[in-house]
């Protein structure tokens, strides 16, 4: 029989019902979860809500000591108080909002089961939340666990819109189904030096090193194999770093040649496994009788001290996506198959299921054949898909090349100019894809890209044109196809594989007052919508204004209302007004929150002297007078510019030859 000190299992339910009080004591860092890990909490329940078979979903582990101070039980929470407090946030916002015009039964969360110890502003900020007496902060100070309920408050009926999931759906499958163990440390246990070792312990085998092993294991018995797989796993692991510093420097003439390193000359595995089997000394592995650990420390020595002039600095770039997202990537884009899911906490599984399911020489094949795709689209992911640099902490779209046996780097397109058109624009379109989906899972822009990238046969004949007509028409799609869709959107997985990344939409399927509705406040399915037209606003005008040329991409997530929901002193239009597109751009919440009631002139005379955080508001602020007609105006000039684009195949900047006095109006407004 299960004592009362033994884990236990709860649902979310029973874990915000029963009673109990959990306690976040000042040794704790502060709540810091952001969007990234809020979105992806959601996406998860999402998920699984939608399995066609019933399960759970086990969301990890709450580790607490129990405590009585003065006569008051409860549990101080060591371990988990990240997500506790985040589900707390969530029953809040299920329990108080009212979201896509639904409200819904949270099943008795009736007491609020979380404290801060010594944190009177945490626990303020709190139960004002869980009484239902939120409002978007606006003194400009950014409270984290305001911050946390603003993001669930937006994503949630984003994703239960774009997923065509019920809101009472979604929460009973939170509350009932969604489970978490609770493991409670024993009596006499020194919490602060628990605390201290639990968070300087050694990181856990990840679930791509598992995955590693169980290859390897299908190869058993064949060296030379295990040892392909073990070098391209460790070369491609690394998504930091270019795939060919994986490899010694007589490897890499062989596999990417010896002219720029930047091509695939190999054309399979058995081919790969040969050029990778010559060591810097000439003789391959297989003439020798080496156990698997020698094999591995012979190929991590060639890796460190192969004696490149130039090793690459480690720290030069920082991926989009881990290496456990990106071989999920890759096998979807392999195999094409629609039961690939983008989510690395199901890597095993799927793997097992896709790749380890053969016996004998079949399982052996499926194992070689990915390896030889991993190593290719890696080398794709490295040339074609953006990445942070380090120290400027700006985009990047760069080759890895051979300088006369060193490596250096230069634009993946065009010549050294950084400003070079081609490299610009892909990189920009990119950027839009990545900060309007910026989890680590779900990446179907990335997939869209490397399935296009890996169908060319010689990546040598990827044309910068070609390659930004796909992304541009995959934007289109994911946009029109999906996200502004007059009947139900299509699955991301028809635009990539069923067609191919070309939209179908066609503008005169789109009515006025459909885009008047699609386009308004809280229908808006994802901020990719802001972001391409801050694209198409950056093509055209690029040019001819310095400002808009120096625009970048960056992770907002706020969608500001230009005139104010609640004006000072001024007067307070129409909800409609308000919530139409011409009202609204996406920006930073850190600004939003200084400036969210403030009128449109003192946003104007506050961010005209600093950088454009959206080009869309950057053109708001050329007017003179921010009214409804000017709103009704912008919405118009928007909405075709966003539209234009179906009209033609033809280049963005041909494409978007609307009529320029659209920023020149009669209100006043100066070019």
């Amino acid at each position: 029989m299960m004592s009362n000190d033994d884990p236990q299992l709860f649902s979310i339910h029973n874990l915000l019902s029963l009673g109990d009080n959990y306690v976040i004591p000042i040794y704790q860092r502060n709540y810091a979860w952001g969007e990234g890990e809020i979105d992806q909490l959601i996406q998860d329940v999402i998920d699984y809500c939608l399995l066609k078979e019933t399960r759970n979903y086990y969301i990890g582990t709450l580790v607490v000591a129990e405590k009585t101070v003065r006569g008051r039980s409860f549990y101080e929470t060591i371990d988990g108080q990240q997500r506790l407090t985040t589900l707390s946030l969530l029953a809040s916002c299920l329990k108080n909002e009212n979201i896509n015009g639904q409200i819904c039964d949270v099943l008795q969360y009736e007491k609020l089961v979380i404290d801060f110890e010594s944190r009177k502003h945490s626990r303020q900020t709190m139960v004002g939340i869980f009484n239902g007496k939120f409002t978007d902060n606006s003194t400009g100070v950014l409270d984290p666990i305001s911050e946390g309920y603003r993001l669930i408050k937006k994503i949630l009926p984003q994703k239960l819109t774009e997923y065509k999931v019920e809101l009472q759906q979604f929460s009973n499958f939170l509350f009932n189904s969604v489970q978490i163990m609770r493991v409670k440390v024993p009596k006499d246990t020194d919490l602060n030096h628990y605390f201290e070792i639990m968070n300087s312990r050694g990181e856990q085998l990840e679930k791509h090193e598992i995955l590693k092993s169980k290859m390897m294991e299908v190869l058993d018995g064949d060296k030379e194999s295990q040892n392909c797989l073990h070098m391209v796993w460790e070369a491609c692991s690394n998504m930091e770093k270019y795939v060919q510093v994986g490899f010694s420097e007589k490897q890499r003439n062989a596999i990417f040649g010896d002219e720029g390193w930047s091509s695939f000359v190999i054309d399979d595995f058995e081919a790969l496994r040969d050029k990778i089997g010559q060591s810097d000394n000439g003789p391959p592995y297989s003439t020798s009788e080496q156990t698997l650990d020698e094999i591995i420390g012979k190929a991590k020595e060639n890796n460190e001290h192969s004696g490149d002039k130039n090793r690459e600095d480690p720290e030069r770039f920082s991926s989009v996506i881990n290496f456990s997202n990106f071989l999920l990537q890759v096998l979807l884009v392999q195999t094409e198959s629609e039961n690939v899911p983008l989510d690395d906490k199901r890597l095993i599984s799927t793997f097992e299921s896709k790749v380890l399911n053969g016996k004998g020489d079949d399982a052996a094949e499926k194992v070689k054949k990915f390896t030889f795709n991993l190593l290719r689209c890696k080398l794709l992911y490295d040339q074609y898909i953006i990445k942070r640099e380090f120290g400027t902490d700006r985009w990047s779209l760069q080759r890895l090349r051979n300088d006369n046996g060193s490596i250096s780097y230069k634009n993946t397109f065009g010549d050294e100019d950084v400003n070079d058109t081609k490299n610009r624009k892909i990189l920009m379109l990119l950027s839009a894809f990545h900060v309007s989906s910026p989890t680590l899972s779900y990446k179907y822009w990335l997939t869209a890209a490397l399935r296009y990238l890996f169908t060319v046969n010689d990546n040598s004949n990827i044309v910068a044109n070609e390659y930004l007509n796909h992304l541009e028409s995959v934007a289109k799609s994911f946009v029109f196809d999906r996200f502004l869709s007059v009947n139900d959107g299509l699955d991301y997985f028809d635009i990539i594989f069923q067609n191919k990344g070309v939209y179908h939409t066609r503008k005169e399927a789109l009515s006025d007052e459909h885009m008047e509705n699609k386009l308004s406040f809280g229908n808006i399915g994802n901020n990719l919508v802001f972001n391409f037209l801050d694209y198409l606003l950056w093509v055209k005008h690029q040019a001819s204004d310095n400002k808009v040329k120096s625009f970048e991409f960056t992770f907002r997530s706020s969608v500001e209302h230009y005139y104010p929901q609640n004006p000072p002193n001024g007067k307070r239009l129409d909800q409609e007004v308000l919530d139409s597109f011409g009202n609204l751009c996406l920006i930073s919440h850190s600004k939003n929150s200084q400036l969210s009631n403030h009128m449109p002139v003192e946003k104007r005379e506050h961010y005209e002297n600093s950088k454009i955080d959206s080009v869309k508001q950057y053109f708001m602020m050329k007017y003179e007078r921010w009214d409804e007609a000017s709103i009704k105006e912008h919405f118009e000039e928007m909405k075709s510019i966003l539209l234009y684009t179906l009209e033609s195949t033809e280049r963005p900047e041909l494409s978007l030859e609307v009529n320029d006095a659209c920023f020149a109006r009669k209100n006043g407004v100066t070019q």
